[in-house]
Order: C-alpha cells, then sequence, then structure tokens
C-alpha cells in the first residue's frame, strides 16, 4: 500500500498560510514496496493539475498560476511507483495567501509617550456589514499581542519577532473570523517595546537603537457576503493608553505589571474609552512582508523541582532544568502587596548567580488586585533560568501556585540520538535544551544575560546540527535574509551579530562573517534548498570577496581584528581570544572555506564562469596557506588542535600523505593533553571528524567520553542541563568562572552532536536533502551501541549499531524515494541499498592485545592510553597529596619518551610510592 504524507508548503507546517505567491511543495511517501522510488507525481490545484516526471518530491516548484492576496487553492498529490503502484490522492492542503497586495496601514503609537519604551494599549473600532471571512494582518515596531471582542487572536508570543526592523518588517497573518460578528467590533492591542526599545551595548554604552516608542499596525481584510473585500486599517481614529497595567517591560529587566490598573472589557463593545488618547501616525517603516519563519509558542511547562532556602533566608525555586521562557503564578493576597520574581541559571555558594547576568536584571513584579486568587506570567519579557527566587510571596508558599513556561520558536522536532553511554545520552539531551532556549525568532548566543543577540559565529558552527535536530529551514532561511540587508549596508562586511545593534563595531571577523557562505550551504546540503542558496549567492560572494580583498598580495588574512578560536580552553578568562592556534591561521583558513564554498554554490547554480574562478582562487589561497602555515614535514606553525583540524576538515591539505601527517599530530596532541579538549568555538566542530577521518576513531571516542575539565562531559558531572559558553563556566569548586563573560546556556561548543550523528551512530546525507543518505556507523569500545533517526526531507532514517558478543548488528531504515551508501564496521567496500528495513551482522574487530605490566619506568603515553591505569595512579596520588594529583592532571603532557617516573620526579616520595602501588595492584 502506497500513500502520500505529509504535503507541505514552504517553510511552515503550523499555518495554511504561505508568504510568498508561488509556494514550493514538498511530499513524502509511505509504502510496503522495498527500494521505492518515486517515477512520477500528479499535483491537482483545483481545476488544475499537472504531472511531473522523475523522484522530485522535495520543493517542487509551485506548478500554477502564483497565488493573487487573499487567493487560496487546495492541492493534492499522488504518486506513481517503481513497483508499478499508483497512490491514493493525498488529504488535500489548503494553500492560501498570506500575504496583501498593498500594506497602507499606518503605525500607530501614543501621541505624548511618556518615557522610552512605555507599554500600551491600543484599541480601534471595526464596523462590520455582512461577512463570510477574515484575515487579520498585523506588525510592529515592538511586541504585541491581539485580541479582537476580548479573545486574544492566537497563541503566538512576543510578536512579530525581531529582525532587522530599519531594513524589514515582518507581519502575522491570521484569520479570525470567528472572533468577528456583524455591527461594531473592537480591535485592540497590547503594546510594548521589545527589541525595538530595549537598550543594547557594553560597557555602559547602551541605549536604544532602533527607536524609543513601540508602534503597531494592523490591517484586516474582510471578504462580505456580496464577495467584495472590505479593509479596515489602524489610524489615527484608534486611541491609546499609557496608564494600564503593564508598568514597565524590558527583555533583559523583566516586567512589572499592576493588576489594579487593568482597565476590565478595554477590548470589548461598551467600554468607555473616554480617558485614552488619539493614536499618532508614524508614515515611514518598511513595507511589511510575511513571516515564514516558525511561530514562537509554549512548548512545554515545568513544575517546581525542589524548594530551597538560601544562607541568606531566600526562597529559591528549582525547576531542575535551564529553560527559556517566564513563571506563571497563582497568588492571593491584599490589594497593592507585591510578589517579585527574579531568575538565575545557576546557584554559587548556594544563592542565585546573579553575576552572569551583567546589567540584565531578569526580575519580575507582580502588584495584586486583591480580588481572590490571582493567576499572572509576564507577556513582553523572556528569562533564561533554571532557579527563581521568590520574594514577598503573601501567605504560605505553596510550589503548585508557580509553573516555568517555555516557548521558544516552534520548529518540528527532527532528530534523535541514543546509546549506552548515559553521559553522553545527557550531553545530547543538553544540547537540544539549548538549541531550545536560544532559537527565539533568531538564532541567539545567550538567553539570560544583556546580551541575547544573534552572533554569526555561534550559528555557523552549529548550523548542521541545528539542521539536524529541528525542521529549522525556515528559520535559518528567515535570519540570512536579515543577514543580507546587514551585510549590503557595510558593503559586503557581515557584522558579528544579526540584527546588528552594536554600534562602531563594523569589523570583519572570520569565522564570524563566514557564516554567510557556511549557513547556506548547510541549508542546501540538509534541506535541498537551492533556493535560499541561490538568494543568499550575492550575500556569500560579496562576502568571499571582501576577505580575499583583506587577504592582499600574499593571499594571507593577516594582522586584523579577528576572535580567532574563541573561548580556547587555555585562554585567560578576561582574554577569551588568546587562543592555541594563531588568528592569522584561523583567519586565512577561512578565506579558503568560504571561497570554496562559494565556488561550490556557483558551480551547483550553474554559473560556471564563477565556479571557475573561485575555484582557482581557492587554490591559490590553499597554496599561500601551507606556504605560510605549514612545514614540510606537515607540522602547522600553531601546533594546536584547531589549527589541524581546520587544515583537515577545510580541505588544505596538499595530499593524502600530508592529511595522514595531520592527523597522526592531532591525535598526538590530543593525547598529549590526557585526551581533553583543546578547542575554542572554531575548532569544537572540527577535532572529532578530522580524528575520524586520518584513522584516530577511538582517540575522538576518548576526547568525546573524557570528563575531566575541559571536556564535553565535565559540564554533566556538574549538573549541566544545557550546553555552557566555556569548557568551564561553572569551576570544580562550585563557583562560576570569573570571567566578566559566562553563559550556562550557550549552543556553540554542542556543535560535537552532528559527529555524534554522522560518526558514532552513522547517518548522513551524501546528497542534498538526504536523496542520498551515507549509513556508516562507528563502534567505539565505551559504549555497547549508539542510534540515531532523523526526519529528513523524504521520511524517517535511521541508523545505528550494538554490540553482540563477538559481532556488531547494523540497523538501518531508508525512506521511499531515496538510497543509501553503506559502508559497515571494518569493511572496505560500500553497499549501495534501497529503501527499506535492513540489517547486517559483521564479526567485531579483535580487541586490542594485553599490553605489558605498567610500571613508574613505563611512558607516559602508555600510562594515559591505559584509562583505568590512569584513573587508579591519580586516585593513589590523591590520597596522599590531593594538590599534587591536581597538579599532575592539569600539568603533565602526555608524550612519549617521558616515564612517569621522571614526571613525578619534584613530586614527594610517598607521591610516587603511591603510585607505584596502584600500579603494582592492577597486576
Amino acid at each position: 500500500m502506497t500513500s502520500v504524507t505529509s504535503l507541505r508548503a514552504e517553510y511552515r507546517d503550523d499555518t495554511g498560510f504561505v508568504a510568498v505567491a508561488a509556494p514550493r511543495l514538498s511530499w513524502k511517501t509511505s509504502t510496503d514496496s522495498a527500494d521505492w522510488t518515486q517515477v512520477s507525481a500528479e499535483i491537482e490545484g483545483g481545476a488544475d493539475a499537472v504531472t511531473v516526471e522523475g523522484r522530485d518530491s522535495v520543493l517542487v516548484d509551485w506548478p500554477f498560476a502564483p497565488l493573487a492576496a487573499g487567493e487560496s487553492r487546495a492541492v493534492r498529490v499522488r504518486v506513481t511507483g517503481s513497483d508499478g503502484e499508483t497512490s491514493d490522492w493525498s488529504e488535500p492542503l489548503v494553500v492560501e495567501a498570506g500575504f496583501v497586495d498593498e500594506w497602507t496601514a499606518p503605525l500607530v503609537r501614543a501621541a505624548a509617550p511618556t518615557g522610552i519604551g512605555r507599554p500600551l494599549l491600543v484599541r480601534g473600532t471595526v464596523d462590520l456589514p455582512p461577512f463570510t471571512r477574515a484575515v487579520l494582518f498585523a506588525t510592529a515596531q515592538g511586541v504585541y499581542q491581539a485580541e479582537i471582542n476580548g479573545t486574544e487572536v492566537d497563541d503566538q508570543i512576543l510578536k512579530p519577532g525581531w529582525t532587522a526592523y530599519q531594513h524589514r518588517l515582518t507581519h502575522e497573518t491570521t484569520d479570525v473570523t470567528d472572533l468577528l460578528h456583524k455591527g461594531e467590533n473592537i480591535v485592540g492591542v497590547r503594546l510594548a517595546g521589545g527589541w525595538f526599545t530595549e537598550s543594547f551595548g557594553f560597557n555602559g554604552n547602551d541605549s536604544p537603537f532602533y527607536g524609543d516608542h513601540p508602534a503597531v499596525s494592523v490591517q484586516l481584510r474582510v471578504t462580505l457576503a456580496d464577495g467584495s473585500v472590505e479593509i479596515f486599517r489602524s489610524d489615527a481614529a484608534w486611541q491609546t493608553f499609557d496608564d494600564g497595567p503593564v508598568i514597565s517591560s524590558s527583555i533583559y529587566d523583566g516586567e512589572t505589571f499592576d493588576a489594579r490598573k487593568e482597565p476590565a472589557g478595554w477590548s470589548t463593545v461598551g467600554f468607555d474609552a473616554s480617558g485614552w488618547a488619539a493614536a499618532a501616525e508614524v508614515a515611514e517603516f518598511p513595507t511589511p512582508s510575511a513571516r515564514y519563519s516558525p511561530a514562537v509558542r509554549i512548548t512545554d511547562e515545568l513544575q517546581v523541582r525542589e524548594v530551597i532556602t538560601s544562607p541568606s533566608g531566600r526562597t529559591i525555586l528549582d525547576f531542575g532544568q535551564n529553560v527559556v521562557g517566564r513563571l506563571r503564578i497563582t497568588v492571593t493576597g491584599e490589594a497593592g502587596h507585591t510578589v517579585t520574581l527574579r531568575h538565575a541559571e545557576v546557584l554559587e555558594h548556594g544563592e542565585l548567580g546573579l553575576r552572569p547576568l551583567r546589567r540584565a536584571k531578569a526580575t519580575d513584579h507582580y502588584t495584586l488586585a486583591g480580588d481572590g486568587p490571582e493567576t499572572w506570567e509576564p507577556s513582553f519579557t523572556f528569562h533564561g533560568f533554571r532557579y527563581a527566587e521568590v520574594e514577598n510571596w503573601p501567605g504560605e508558599f505553596d510550589p503548585a501556585d508557580v509553573t516555568a513556561v517555555v516557548f521558544h520558536s516552534d520548529m518540528v522536532r527532527t532528530g534523535w540520538f541514543d546509546s549506552s553511554h548515559e553521559l553522553v545520552n545527557k550531553l545530547h539531551e543538553n544540547v537540544v535544551w539549548g538549541m531550545r532556549g536560544n532559537f527565539l525568532y533568531l538564532p541567539t548566543d545567550c538567553p539570560q544575560r544583556d546580551e541575547r543577540l544573534g552572533w554569526t559565529g555561534d550559528i555557523q558552527v552549529f548550523s548542521p546540527t541545528a539542521s539536524y535536530l529541528y525542521e529549522a529551514d525556515g528559520f535559518l532561511a528567515s535570519w540570512l535574509e536579515d543577514l543580507a540587508l546587514e551585510q549590503k549596508q557595510r558593503d559586503g562586511v557581515v557584522p558579528f551579530i544579526v540584527p546588528d545593534v552594536l554600534r562602531g563595531f563594523a569589523a570583519p571577523a572570520a569565522a564570524w562573517g563566514d557564516a554567510a557562505t557556511v549557513v547556506p550551504s548547510v541549508l542546501l546540503e540538509r534541506f535541498a534548498d537551492r533556493r535560499v542558496l541561490e538568494t543568499q549567492y550575492p550575500s556569500m560572494r560579496d562576502w568571499a570577496d571582501t576577505i580575499v580583498k583583506l587577504s592582499g598580495e600574499r593571499h594571507l588574512w593577516e594582522g586584523n581584528f579577528q576572535f580567532g578560536d574563541w573561548l580556547d580552553p587555555d585562554a585567560p578568562a578576561d582574554f577569551p581570544a588568546d587562543a592555541k592556534t594563531d588568528a592569522d591561521i584561523v583567519a586565512t583558513a577561512h578565506v579558503f572555506l568560504s571561497v570554496d564554498l562559494v565556488a561550490k554554490a556557483a558551480a551547483v547554480l550553474g554559473y560556471d564562469e564563477d565556479a571557475r574562478s573561485y575555484r582557482s582562487l581557492a587554490d591559490t589561497v590553499r597554496t599561500a596557506f601551507r606556504r605560510e602555515y605549514v612545514t614540510a614535514s606537515g607540522r602547522m606553525v600553531s601546533d594546536a588542535q584547531t589549527a589541524y583540524g581546520m587544515a583537515i576538515q577545510f580541505g588544505l591539505t596538499e595530499s593524502d600523505d600530508e592529511k595522514q601527517r595531520m592527523g597522526d599530530r592531532l591525535a598526538a596532541l590530543v593525547r598529549a593533553a590526557g585526551y581533553r579538549i583543546g578547542t575554542g568555538f572554531v575548532g569544537t566542530p572540527l577535532v572529532a571528524d578530522a580524528l575520524t577521518a586520518t584513522g584516530h576513531l577511538e582517540v575522538a571516542g576518548r576526547l568525546l567520553t573524557q570528563t575531566e575539565n575541559p571536556s564535553w562531559l565535565y559540564p554533566v558531572t556538574m549538573g549541566a542541563t544545557t550546553i555552557w559558553e566555556r569548557w568551564d563556566s561553572m569551576l570544580e569548586d562550585g563557583s562560576i568562572n570569573p570571567g566578566e563573560m559566562t553563559s550556562f546556556n550557550h549552543y556553540a561548543l554542542g556543535a560535537i552532536a552532528d559527529w555524534m550523528h554522522r560518526s558514532l551512530a552513522g547517518l548522513a546525507p551524501a546528497q542534498p536533502g538526504y536523496r542520498v543518505i551515507r549509513i556508516e556507523p562507528r563502534p567505539l569500545p565505551e559504549f555497547d551501541y549508539a542510534t540515531t533517526s532523523h526526519e529528513t526531507p523524504y521520511g524517517l532514517a535511521s541508523a545505528g549499531w550494538k554490540r553482540v558478543g563477538s559481532q556488531y548488528v547494523v540497523d538501518a531504515v531508508v525512506p521511499p524515494n531515496t538510497t543509501a551508501e553503506v559502508v559497515l564496521p571494518g569493511a572496505a567496500e560500500t553497499l549501495t541499498v534501497g529503501s527499506g528495513t535492513h540489517s547486517w551482522t559483521v564479526d567485531a574487530a579483535p580487541a586490542a592485545a594485553s599490553t605489558a605490566p605498567l610500571s613508574l619506568d613505563s611512558d607516559l603515553t602508555a600510562i594515559i592510553d591505559d584509562r583505568e591505569a590512569y584513573e587508579s595512579v591519580l586516585a593513589a596520588i590523591g590520597e596522599v597529596d590531593a594538590d599534587a594529583a591536581r597538579a599532575l592532571r592539569k600539568n603533565t603532557k602526555w608524550v612519549a619518551g617521558r616515564s612517569l617516573h621522571e614526571e613525578l620526579m619534584i613530586m614527594s616520595g610517598t607521591v610516587a610510592e603511591a603510585a607505584k602501588t596502584a600500579l603494582a595492584g592492577r597486576r
């Protein structure tokens, strides 16, 4: 039986409204037939029907006349497969134009605003004749929620989100037919400043960037009973009120709400608005376009896990998970009583860890109306927190009266991972939670402090992981549109953050600006989105041209400002750019990366002349890089993990032999560091892949499963529930890193999850959109099994392995209309299989022969390579001298040619004796 499922119009699944006149269509097929491929598809839209020959079922061009504003079509699809069977028609998908022909409604705001960002209530009257349909279009310079006749129009939060406001506004499109009636209706809007009036900046130089006062624009398109269409608009006849219950609201500081000031029935007919003022019109603003990124909604609610009384006597609530959202409280007390809620990610010495918030107050205040149980949550702010301090709660506190409300961009979950290693599983869960918290209209760096900005370097390294875990295509495509707009204002320079609100910071930076080339390439690879590649191609090319010009005649980008391998674990707490890998090496490597990606994009798009030109340029940059930074023996001038990771993974090596020598050196560096990570933001997504590609899989495994600081699992052992910004955002003694910049929810270092999916469990795209899948699981000694699944554009795919005695069992599911290249553990050949469920059993490689007994005379490499011996030595030394054990763990370079005895010579005799006894006890 064959059927068509998941018919979708780009990019959103949560609404029938589309943002473009010719939306591409995608569908998936369910079938009992193995090795199934699509031979043709029929697409029907009303009276029109077309046949698409071949396998295309992902982002298929709209085959009908473009939709006009207000027009809709019911589309359905049926397919004929390689088995000769034709499916039934799919369920119809109603596709409706969610855009307008012309935006004619002005923005309206308070005529005499009192204070920057002052929240408002706005209301307008709409008198309707008999009608059949009504669609609300609304946008804001600020954040808003609309209600009609006292009922909120939807469940979305902080609309319309944050875009580069001076260049681009987006609008919501909402069917409100059921909220209106013939005659008089009231459209009400709760409005606050949000990002539009927020003060941005560092070191006391913060101020509003876009404007001082919020404004909203509303158009209501009504189809009358006679079939005609009438547009109702916000204008100067609407009214505003700035003495409502929201006293103040700030993204960073929180919200203050006085329930005594709520005007009952303010958005309903019959309300006395005599004290309200006429609105002022704002005529000039970018023409709003329909938003195609997913809505922000509540996705989870968490109850209090523990009530803590801090050493200072404060009441602190632990929700057990670092989340992004707000608190919902139900409280009873006297009118005028104010409850205060403070938020933080961690505790430090039993109190809220507030220092990482910097100037962000992250505090909400609720003043009671005094009329019985009152339930409230803030509307126009959000916080990153696991812990909340409750102050001035009236009466006896009941933890059931407080709920953590979790929200983020409501993307569809598409990627999962599981293994026999519980700490690694928790790491993966932390990556997911970190993405959830930081994908809120745009990809932010952190959700809690006075920042929460769209740093380009962070998403550049994390975009492959994001694209696996969630259906992030529309989200990232929307953000890239802002990137291109901001870049255009800077003559090709991509700013550090998008939207860009950092005055005076316009320098290009490697790995950050390369988001312009990397993210579109990822969207092609993971979603087969050729159009976004085409749309972003001018931005890609302009960035490549900019940094090529900066590299000059030597083709080396050197001497300029750089973030470098940001947050290298050896960098000082107050100087996070001071990495082991020289910033010029990072910069020039990224010149090659971006030029190479532009050459590849040009080839995909059929821009043959550009493809040849940029390919030649990439070869020139590679030659310059090797001449300057690589010795004849294959050593890098910066002898550090990130340097080798870039050279191997970007394709900067000259030959397979040189690549292997670099991989061998990388493995030696990782071992010398005690199998601890030595990379910052740039190297972290590269190092495991570089080791794997050069035959050092088990080194990558030791690196992944390391629990000492710095490592991916160290934060897990410290109780982390999201990914930290620094490898040691919290120190071993439970104190917060002394650096001025520390976050406990910062997804960049979670980029390792992509390697876990592709290499450890073994599921990767071999052609854009997973049309061909690569199944190549790589078992590790630390694991008994690892498995992953991903909802590809063609359907659910999975891969994984488990150890059964002396064999590996490899299982895979290949979705219909795709094929897979399969490389089994220990095999050299590649198998090709079609869709369906597959299983293979292969012999596991024999365990390595036991080594000779270890002693104080053993080479340091022999000690570190035997995890049990290493741990027993450190434990034994720690029992007699804890400081010596810490020093040995932290400072030793585990290199060949040096014995353990030599390493311990400067320590006391009792230390050496303890180590000797520990090793002897293992025989």
